[in-house]
C-alpha cells in the first residue's frame, strides 16, 4: 500500500478526544455500547462534542453487531464501547462476528489499572488474551506516540482482510494529554496491476465461464467493475449471501445464490471455468469442493486455506484487475435464454413447497411487494434465512445484511437498528426467527429510543427449526429443540413498538401495509407452519 501523508498542527488533546477524533475523520458517526464508569464516559463526551451519536444498547453483543453493520453499510470503521470484565465477555460474540464476517470494528473497553498488582479484586481477567483469537490488533495506548498508534490500529481494521481491533483504555489513560499524531496517513491502493497473463490465458480459452461473486466485491467501485466484467462475457453470475445486490437480482446474468451447496450445481456443471470475484472462503458451507473444472481466483488478498486450489490467482485491487481482464476478451458462448432457464430452475429448486398456509417464501415476497426495492433487510441465522436470502430482490450492495461467517443468532434485530440509523432515508426489515429474537428482544427498546425505522418480521414456528430438522434427519425423538410459541406482538407493545400477530396471508399483508406507514419501529409476529423447510434445506445445502 502507498501512503499519502498530511502533516498535522492540532493542539494537544486528551487520549479519548484523540481516539474519537481519529474515528470521526474516517467517517464514523455513531458509537454503540453499554458504558462503564471508567474511560467510557470520557469517550461518550468526546463523541457528543463532535456531533456523533452514542447509541445506548441493551447488550454488549448487540452493540458490536450494530457497529459491524454500521461499518458494512457506510464503509467507515464501526465503533463500540463496553465496561471492563463482563462488558468484554458479553461482547465476544459480536467480536467473533466482526472477525468472521470481515467488518472493520474498533472495540474500546475500560481497562484495569496498575493497582491490581497490590489488591485482590473481582471482575479481573486478561482482556488481551480473551480477545486475541478474533481481533487483528490490540493496544492499551500507553506509549508516547499513542495518537500514531490509534491511526495504525484503524488502518489495520480497514486493511484486507477487514476485521476488529481491541483497545483497552483506563479512566486515567483516557484523560491524559497526548501529542497529535505525527502524520495522518490516508492509505491508497497501488496503481500497478499484478501479473495477469495466466488469468488472461484461462479467460481466452473459456467459452462458458460462470462468475461467483463474494463479499470483497461490495464496495461501490468494485461492484460496478463486477457488473462490467459480467456484461463483457455475457455469462451467468452467482452471488454469496453477503454479495447479494453486487449484481442486482434483476440483472439478466444473475442466476441465484452460491453457498457451496447443491442449488448452484446445475449452473456450474454447464460451465468450463469458474471465476471467483472477491469470494472469501469463510462464506461457504463446510463441505468438500465438488467441481473439477478450472478456477480463476480474483480477490483483494489470497485466502488460505481455501476450498479449492485455483488454476490461476490474481490478488490485488478488484476494480482495476477486473477491468484489465475484461479489455482483451470477448463475449462467451452463453445466450440469454440459457441463463434465464438456469435462473428459473434455481428458483424452482429452492422454492418452498406449495401450501395453503402462509409459508416463509410468501412472507418474504409479500414484504418485498409492500416495501419495495428501497428497503434493505437483515437476516438472522435459522431456517428462515433460506427464503429471506433466496427471494428478497436485492438491488445494491449492502441490501442484505447477514451473519454468515459466524452464522450467529440474535443478529437481525440489532443489525436492522444499525442499518436504519446508518441509512435513515431507508427502511430496514429484520427477518428473524423466534429463537433469535428471544436472545436480543431487549433491543426493541433501543429501536424505540432512537426512532429506528426498522420493521421486525418474526418467523414464529415454535422451535430451533434448523436444529429440529437435523434431529428429524437422524430419526431422533424430538427433545430440546421446541418451545411454546411466544406472543411477540404483546411483548413488543410493552416496549412501545407498534405490533401485529398474524396467521393468514391476508392478515399479514394488512399488517405490512400498516407498518409501512409508521415512521419508526414496528413488529409483525407471523405464526407459521415449518413443514417444507426440509426440502428447501436439501435443495440449497444438500
Amino acid at each position: 500500500m502507498n501512503e499519502q501523508v498530511k502533516s498535522t498542527t492540532l493542539a494537544s488533546q486528551t487520549l479519548a478526544e484523540s481516539l474519537i477524533g481519529a474515528l470521526h475523520r474516517r467517517g464514523t458517526r455513531r458509537v454503540y455500547g453499554v458504558p462503564g464508569g471508567g474511560s467510557s464516559l470520557d469517550l461518550i463526551a468526546a463523541a457528543e462534542a463532535l456531533g456523533m451519536t452514542f447509541v445506548l444498547t441493551r447488550t454488549e453483543n448487540a452493540a458490536v453487531m450494530m457497529a459491524a453493520t454500521d461499518a458494512d453499510m457506510t464503509g467507515a470503521p464501526g465503533t463500540a464501547l463496553t465496561t471492563k470484565g463482563p462488558g468484554l465477555a458479553q461482547a465476544m460474540n459480536g467480536l467473533a462476528h466482526a472477525a468472521l464476517d470481515r467488518s472493520p470494528v474498533v472495540l474500546i473497553t475500560d481497562g484495569f489499572s496498575e493497582l491490581l498488582a497490590a489488591y485482590v479484586t473481582h471482575q479481573v481477567f486478561d482482556q488481551e488474551a480473551m480477545s486475541a483469537p478474533v481481533v487483528k490488533g490490540y493496544s492499551r495506548l500507553e506509549g508516547e506516540a499513542a495518537a500514531d498508534e490509534i491511526e495504525r490500529l484503524i488502518d489495520l481494521a480497514l486493511a484486507p482482510r477487514q476485521g476488529p481491533v481491541h483497545i483497552e483504555l483506563t479512566a486515567a489513560g483516557a484523560r491524559r494529554e497526548v501529542r497529535p499524531a505525527a502524520t495522518q496517513a490516508t492509505r491508497v491502493e497501488e496503481s500497478g496491476l499484478p501479473e495477469l497473463s495466466e488469468a488472461n490465458a484461462l479467460l481466452s480459452k473459456a467459452r462458458r465461464p460462470v462468475v461467483v461473486v463474494g463479499l470483497e466485491a461490495r464496495r461501490a467501485k468494485d461492484a460496478a467493475a463486477v457488473r462490467r466484467f459480467v456484461d463483457t462475457f455475457g455469462c451467468p453470475v452467482l452471488t454469496t449471501y453477503k454479495a447479494k445486490g453486487v449484481v442486482p437480482d434483476g440483472h439478466p446474468g444473475r442466476v441465484g445464490l452460491f453457498t457451496g451447496g447443491a442449488a448452484e450445481a446445475s449452473t456450474i456443471n454447464q460451465a468450463d471455468l469458474i471465476v471467483l470475484a472477491g469470494l472469501d472462503p469463510v462464506e461457504l458451507i463446510l463441505q468438500p469442493w465438488r467441481y473439477e473444472i478450472p478456477v480463476l481466483d480474483i480477490a483483494r488478498t489470497r485466502h488460505l486455506p481455501h476450498y479449492v486450489e485455483p488454476s490461476a490467482g490474481v490478488y490485488g485491487p478488484l476494480a482495476p484487475v477486473l477491468d484489465a481482464l475484461s479489455a482483451p476478451n470477448t463475449a462467451s458462448d452463453w445466450d440469454s435464454s440459457q441463463i434465464a432457464a438456469l435462473r428459473e430452475e434455481m428458483k424452482a429448486a429452492i422454492a418452498f413447497p406449495p401450501s395453503e398456509a402462509l409459508d416463509p417464501q410468501r412472507i418474504v415476497e409479500c414484504a418485498a411487494s409492500v416495501f419495495g426495492s428501497d428497503a434493505c433487510i437483515t437476516v438472522d441465522a435459522g431456517a428462515h434465512m433460506l427464503s429471506a436470502t433466496g427471494f428478497w430482490p436485492a438491488e445494491r450492495p449492502g441490501d442484505v445484511q447477514i451473519s454468515n461467517g459466524l452464522a450467529s443468532m440474535a443478529f437481525a434485530l440489532p443489525a436492522g437498528i444499525a442499518a436504519a440509523l446508518a441509512k435513515p432515508g431507508r427502511r430496514a426489515i429484520a427477518f428473524t426467527g423466534d429463537g433469535g429474537l428471544k436472545m436480543c428482544i431487549g433491543e426493541l427498546a433501543t429501536a424505540v429510543q432512537y426512532g429506528a425505522k426498522v420493521t421486525t418480521v418474526v418467523f414464529n414456528d415454535g422451535a430451533l427449526t434448523m436444529i429440529d430438522l437435523k434431529q428429524q434427519q437422524r430419526k431422533m425423538q424430538p427433545a430440546g429443540v421446541r418451545w411454546p410459541r411466544t406472543d411477540f406482538a404483546k411483548v413488543a407493545e410493552g416496549f412501545g413498538v407498534a405490533a401485529w400477530r398474524v396467521e393468514t396471508e391476508a392478515e399479514y399483508e394488512a399488517a405490512l401495509e400498516a407498518a409501512s406507514e409508521i415512521d419508526g419501529p414496528a413488529l409483525i409476529d407471523v405464526v407459521l407452519d415449518p413443514t417444507g423447510y426440509a426440502a428447501q434445506l436439501k435443495a440449497m445445502r444438500g
